[in-house]
């Protein structure tokens, strides 16, 4: 083993070892949600019903090619919050991501990982941007579902709590009694970082690409792996 994976496996014990709860992030850490319905086709699909309302100068030019169906709903949002509209928006959305479950691919070594850290005895919550609703189904459909109810903690009609805002950790910390510096945090993007931060909730990075591992790094993550693999022994050490 060299000096620097040593070194990585060293930092990566320092997170693990003291987290009582671990926090999750769902699409990305957990599976690709969009994997083969795209989160593009939704947007898309999202931008396309605003304007056979009439409602094409709602978005801007860079939001409606953003391609990013949250992008979309929080630009609504902004303009008109808690309407009807938001609402119908964003049960449309949830909609598109509860038939994204069927394709969805799960990320490697995510399900073992989750089955042990929860063997161990660590408690687990989901805090995402998706809707609660698509993360029971996925995790139903993996027999993950035990390893995480009750603490599902994604998007409301709220939508300004979305990540970065740490609302939906905040709501898992409270709601399991735990201290932020207990839990660990995992996810794959630059919002789930801020929101980890804002906590004050350790942070540890999932990219599953160098290009997702650079943003991540940018955006200030010190700790990010490519693969959840070093996790499992790490964790298996804690039984």
């Amino acid at each position: 083993m060299t000096d620097e994976t040593e070194n990585d496996t060293e930092q990566l014990r320092e997170l693990i070892t003291p987290a009582r709860i671990v926090l999750w992030d769902f699409d990305g850490p957990i599976c690709r949600l969009f994997a083969g319905h795209t989160a593009e086709r939704v947007a898309t699909d999202l931008v396309e019903w605003l304007e056979g309302q009439g409602l094409h100068g709602l978005l801007t030019e860079e939001e409606r090619e953003s391609l990013d169906p949250h992008v979309v709903l929080r630009a609504v949002d902004r303009r008109h919050p808690g309407s009807d509209l938001v609402a119908e928006l964003e049960e449309r959305l949830t909609n598109e991501e509860l038939l994204a479950t069927s394709s969805a691919m799960p990320t490697a070594y995510a399900d073992p990982l989750i089955r042990t850290w929860s063997a161990v005895g660590s408690r687990l919550a989901i805090a995402t941007n998706n809707s609660p609703r698509v993360v029971r189904t996925y995790l139903d459909s993996r027999g993950l579902l035990s390893c995480f109810s009750p603490h599902i903690y994604g998007r409301t009609q709220d939508l300004h709590h979305l990540k970065p805002d740490p609302h939906c950790l905040n709501r898992a910390l409270n709601t399991m009694g735990a201290a932020p510096s207990s839990a660990l945090m995992i996810g794959d993007t630059p919002s789930d970082l801020l929101a980890a931060n804002s906590a004050g909730v350790p942070f540890l990075g999932y990219a599953r690409n160098a290009r997702k591992e650079k943003v991540l790094r940018e955006a200030g993550a010190a700790s990010v792996v490519r693969s959840l693999l070093p996790l499992l022994p790490l964790v298996r050490a804690q039984a």
